[in-house]
């Protein structure tokens, strides 16, 4: 199971749902962002039945993005009942990921 890539309008639905949903901010010119990119699907993959797990392509979906002031990339973002709780950005050790995720499922 990987993580799938979603569009700001479909952000916005799953934003409205209760529960956790992790959303990692990405490009395909970014290198940081490959580097971490196997660590966002591992996350759908062991959190799928916890948290919804998604990618969101920066070049293609900017209003999101500027909502929530997103400046570098991979930023990784992850609200709880439709609120924000965690902004991780940079690459990161998959157990950052994670261990923060733990704390929200």
């Amino acid at each position: 199971m990987t993580a799938s890539y979603i569009s700001d309008q479909e952000f916005n639905e799953f934003l409205s749902q209760e529960g956790v949903l992790v959303v990692d901010y990405t490009a395909s010119w970014c290198g940081p962002c490959k580097i971490i990119a196997p660590y966002i699907d591992r996350l759908a993959e062991e959190y799928g039945d916890r948290a919804r797990v998604v990618k969101i392509d920066l070049d293609q979906n900017k209003e999101n993005a500027k909502k929530f002031k997103i400046r570098s990339i991979p930023a990784v973002l992850m609200f709880k009942n439709g609120e924000m709780v965690e902004n991780l950005v940079g690459k990161k050790p998959y157990e950052t990921f994670s261990e923060t995720l733990d704390q929200y499922v």
